[in-house]
């Protein structure tokens, strides 16, 4: 699967449960190649925006779209990565917020 595809696939699955990609295509495709390097190295699309440890069962709340996406989206519009979105982020400049981390600390320890 290329990124092309893979844009494709998840836009088409995801907006349909209310998640959207930013409209920073460019950002999308980064973020969405990024998973791709991610699926390759570890064999799932983990979050590259955190540290993933390798271990499936140890990274799940990361695997994209990460278990905190759904609360993050409802508090903040964004995703921690900001690749998913609310439609309201989209269209409002002004709602764009520093998503903070919800990741346990004690998942975040070196490997």
């Amino acid at each position: 699967m290329n990124v092309d595809q893979l844009y494709e696939m998840l836009k088409k699955t995801q907006e349909a449960k209310g998640f959207f990609f930013n409209r920073d295509r460019a950002r999308v495709l980064d973020i969405l190649q990024d998973l791709l390097v991610n699926r390759e190295r570890y064999g799932y699309m983990s979050c590259p925006c955190r540290l993933a440890s390798g271990n499936r069962d140890e990274d799940k709340d990361i695997l994209c779209p990460c278990a905190y996406r759904e609360q993050d989206v409802a508090e903040f519009g964004s995703c921690y990565c900001n690749l998913y979105v609310s439609q309201e982020w989209n269209e409002n400049p002004a709602l764009h917020v520093y998503v903070p981390e919800r990741r346990p600390p004690e998942k975040m320890t070196a490997f």
